[in-house]
């Protein structure tokens, strides 16, 4: 089993990638890093990670999950790439785990696969007003589940993020 970890290739939220990375590799679940461009990333606090993949080049069907990282750069790189939100349709589609925490929900909500379904976010007014556009349920929770999107609301929530996502990976009624 494989997840797809996307961010943006700067001013990304260094625990919203390092919790989930932490799960996976707890779990067994192998992932792959993608950004806007391949090459090194750099968070926030100033974490680095190498993203192996440009959106051009994924292929969603190696995969049984996407996941997007938030923070500052998420909003700047991430909420209007269009190949992005084509990933975001596809996996949902296809019946397999979305998520995305912070400031990156507002791309589910771009997408258009959060009209009518509960979720959380990193409030901002941008992001406020995209998550309303979007149709979204918001919910005041740090972690929120609704079938297979899985929504979380900043970095104090990344561990429990990472865990949800495993959680909805490896369900039996999956």
């Amino acid at each position: 089993m494989k997840v797809l970890i996307t961010v943006a290739p700067e001013k990304f939220r260094d625990e919203e990638l390092a919790e989930p990375v932490a799960a996976f590799r707890k779990a067994g679940i192998g992932f792959d890093i993608a950004s806007t461009r391949r090459g090194v990333c750099t968070g926030m606090l100033g974490a680095k990670t190498t993203a192996t993949l440009s959106f051009e080049e994924i292929d969603p069907k190696h995969y049984e999950g996407l996941v997007i990282v938030g923070g500052a750069g998420s909003q700047v790189h991430l909420w209007g790439d269009e190949l992005l939100r084509e990933l975001v349709k596809f996996f949902h589609q296809s019946g397999k785990v979305v998520a995305a925490i912070c400031l990156a929900p507002a791309v589910l909500a771009r997408a258009g696969i959060l009209k009518g379904k509960k979720a959380t976010y990193y409030e901002s007014p941008a992001s406020f007003k995209e998550m309303k556009i979007g149709g979204a349920v918001i919910t005041n929770a740090p972690v929120v589940r609704d079938g297979r999107i899985i929504t979380a609301n900043g970095p104090s929530a990344s561990a429990a993020f990472g865990d949800a996502i495993v959680q909805a990976l490896t369900a039996a009624e999956w």
